[in-house]
């Protein structure tokens, strides 16, 4: 048995949760479940990043004291983690006062790396962070993901030198010390690693009241890399406590937009205290709205708690684990989600649990326990290697197959007939598939599968409604 820790990137507070947060969470506890299955002992972190300008701005706007406003959303994103039915161990608040006495700890520690500096350039006030040069003239001065111009700041700030850890950093990338997935991620965090300069750590108090102070200098306020990424080890007690049973985290779930933060600066961090490496990073991509990026002035948002609330987490967690690739952009529409459910939750699931329950009932058949319900190989190949979307898609070939071999074998003609043993030999053979197929299917679906296993418990016992109700 292993200590197996597990991160979800921690959301800024300042609205409300959307879909692309379900994606961390969901991919997370997936990783979590199939871990436990495994034996393993697991951590899986959560949390929330509370500080900065723009939630300072937000509250102001609003009127309202800005730990008010934060406690209230921070509520929001609990709520939502728990509705999709991810369970975590850790949930850490940048709020908290633990976490800001440790960051200005880890501060301290990575004083000899930080020095002060004055400095002028473009800045992303959506991503909180400047940008080069040559990032203004590519992206044509406008910021990609909030679509707004970058602005031209000069300040006198605390900075992180990378360059004491940049080849330390491509080294441990290229030689998948530190793995990036997907590949394609890891080539991008290269040729970005290769022109990434110092990196800010701290603010003016000027234009950022709030945040953790910076230690002996009351005029700067941390900046929210050493603040926001250092959760992660923050909330397993470092650095008072040893964490060396939990770190290296065995996971970072994180999105691509934020991929070269926990690459890049988060890396130079660690390095800079001593610590290891992650050993994976997992990159998911943008879920789409009928094909276009999802945008509130172009009114395609989709509240992924209007998703649950149509058919419930189950069906949630069976679309954005299977049809929403666990790399690459994917597209969601009501259509694509009603098929889904109907097709292949109701009609491929549903519909076969109740057949064969029906069918072992009404038949006086009992199920024979001693059978290997070890999950194959190629499934766990993919999961080790984070397919976690392939990994489904094989186990639902397999619920598939079994609707196969029903139709195939028709156990109701055998009982018609009066073939009793052959009877009981065709459902064993078909619930013996279909408990295997469920093993597979519990870290996706964990809910389902656990209605499941009580059906098909001695006496067996079909649903007295559909596992899927069709709409």
């Amino acid at each position: 048995m292993k200590n197996i820790y597990i991160t979800t990137a921690i959301p800024y507070v300042n609205g409300e949760p959307h879909i692309g947060h379900a994606l961390d969470y969901c991919l997370a506890d997936v990783c979590a479940r199939y871990q436990k299955m495994l034996g393993n002992k697991v951590r899986l972190q959560a949390g929330t990043d509370e500080h900065g300008s723009k939630i300072w701005q937000k509250a102001t706007d609003l009127g309202v004291p800005v730990k008010e406003y934060v406690d209230g959303n921070v509520k929001k994103f609990q709520d939502f983690i728990h509705s999709m039915g991810v369970e975590y161990t850790d949930f850490v608040r940048t709020t908290d006062t633990e976490h800001e006495k440790r960051c200005q700890e880890i501060w301290g520690r990575l004083r000899s790396h930080i020095y002060k500096n004055k400095y002028e350039g473009w800045y992303c006030a959506g991503c909180e962070r400047f940008v080069t040069e040559k990032e203004h003239v590519e992206n044509g001065g406008v910021c990609p993901d909030h679509a707004k111009p970058y602005e031209w700041l000069r300040e006198e700030n605390y900075y992180l030198r990378f360059s004491d850890f940049k080849e330390q950093i491509k080294e441990a990338i290229e030689s998948d010390e530190m793995m990036i997935l997907p590949e394609f991620r890891k080539k991008e965090m290269l040729a970005l690693l290769a022109d990434s300069p110092d990196v800010s750590v701290s603010r003016p108090r000027e234009h950022l009241e709030w945040g953790v102070a910076v230690p002996d200098d009351a005029e700067q306020v941390m900046y929210v890399w050493i603040d926001a990424l250092a959760n992660y080890i923050t909330v397993l007690g470092y650095p008072e406590r040893d964490i060396s049973g939990w770190w290296p985290a065995e996971a970072q779930f994180v999105g691509k937009d934020i991929l070269r933060f926990h690459a890049i600066i988060w890396p130079a961090m660690l390095l800079g205290l001593g610590l290891p490496l992650p050993r994976a990073m997992i990159s998911h991509g943008f879920i789409l709205s009928d094909g276009q990026k999802m945008s509130k002035s172009i009114g395609n948002v989709v509240a992924p708690m209007d998703v649950i609330e149509k058919y419930g987490a189950e069906a949630f967690r069976y679309y954005f684990l299977r049809h929403i690739d666990t790399f690459l952009d994917s597209d969601f529409t009501w259509a694509k989600y009603d098929n889904a459910y109907n097709n292949e939750l109701a009609n491929d699931l549903g519909n076969l649990v109740q057949r064969l329950a029906t069918l072992a009932k009404k038949n006086n058949f009992e199920l024979k326990s001693d059978f290997d319900a070890k999950l194959p190989n190629e499934f766990c190949d993919l999961m080790d290697k984070y397919e976690f979307t392939k990994a489904f898609d094989f186990a639902w070939g397999k619920i598939q197959q079994i609707n196969h071999d029903i139709d195939e074998q028709k156990p109701w003609s055998l009982a018609k007939n009066g073939e009793k043993e052959k009877l009981d030999s065709c459902l064993q053979g078909l619930i013996v598939d279909l408990l295997r197929a469920k093993q597979m299917l519990s870290p996706f679906l964990p809910v389902t599968c656990e209605k499941i296993t009580g059906i098909f418990t001695n006496p067996i016992a079909p649903p007295e409604t559909p596992l899927f109700p069709k709409n």
